[in-house]
């Protein structure tokens, strides 16, 4: 409150100008006659794609680079560092790109934790997840096609939890990444902050990138980090071998829960939203 009157106080921004936009509908039918609304799920659609094809190649390339049967050095290609900054990168990227026609989801675990928290209603909640799932099974349909021999020597990119790590850590690991990721996204898009500071819209996709290359550091070793259903479904169907079948719900469980975890956080306890709309009850009933 304070920080909100000394802000105010150099008028650049009251707390007091300040509305929250409405909740999202939820279900909006309205959105399936809007030429948008299919822009949006194209939009999505390619963003998965582009961010596959682009990752999974260069994990591929780093495992065949690093092959030692073929007598490769193991400390060449891009290493782990190279793989997060990887997607890390396309993630910036991407999300620069598309915020403006789709928001830049290109996860179904953002699009989920969105949707918790009324941002968008379960129309295009659902229809992004589509949209991304089969544009992360294209992507991944493509590097099958231009490098076949070294897609099936060196695991499609799928996500497989590590040798030596329990199934419990692994879910775990996947719901702590995507916490992350998600609460990474709520911060860099909070319309309070945007509307504060005018240079946060244009800087989101920075964090948020940053926020996937930092996960990747500390998880691949333990899943091959997945933090995006997408993602793993993609190359498991693509790949289509026991192994990344067997492990398919910690990719799905654990990014659905560290998605809900963060939007409960970012919109209950940062936002106090349940302490608003109490307060906003109250006011109404005593009028």
């Amino acid at each position: 409150m304070a920080k909100d009157v000394e802000v105010a106080e150099h008028g650049s921004f009251s707390g007091k100008d300040y509305h929250d936009p409405p909740p999202a509908p939820l279900i909006d039918a309205v959105e399936l006659t809007k030429w948008s609304f299919y822009r949006a799920l194209i939009a999505e659609f390619i963003a998965t794609l582009l961010f596959l094809y682009i990752t999974v190649l260069t994990v591929i390339g780093y495992k065949s680079q690093t092959d030692p049967a073929k007598n490769n050095d193991a400390c060449g290609g891009v290493g782990i560092l190279g793989i997060a900054w990887a997607f890390g990168g396309m993630i910036f990227v991407l999300v620069y790109c598309t915020a403006g026609i789709s928001g830049g989801h290109i996860n179904p675990a953002v699009t989920f934790g969105l949707f918790l928290a009324r941002k968008v209603s379960l129309i295009r909640a659902v229809l992004y997840m589509v949209a991304q799932c089969l544009g992360a099974i294209c992507g991944v349909g493509l590097v099958k096609t231009f490098q076949k021999s070294y897609y099936d020597d060196y695991g499609g990119g799928a996500n497989q939890l590590a040798v030596g790590y329990s199934k419990g850590t692994g879910l775990g690991a996947e719901i702590i990444g995507t916490f992350v990721l998600v609460y990474t996204v709520f911060s860099a898009t909070d319309p309070k902050r945007s509307a504060r500071d005018s240079h946060v819209p244009v800087l989101a996709p920075l964090p948020i990138g940053f926020a996937v290359f930092m996960v990747h550091l500390a998880t691949i070793p333990v899943t091959g980090t997945g933090i995006n259903p997408a993602r793993s479904l993609g190359a498991a169907v693509i790949y289509n071998k026991d192994k990344a079948w067997d492990d398919q719900w910690i990719f799905w469980v654990g990014p659905f829960i560290g998605a809900a975890i963060a939007a409960f956080y970012h919109q209950f306890i940062l936002r106090a939203a349940a302490v608003k709309a109490l307060s906003s009850f109250r006011s109404s009933s005593h009028v």
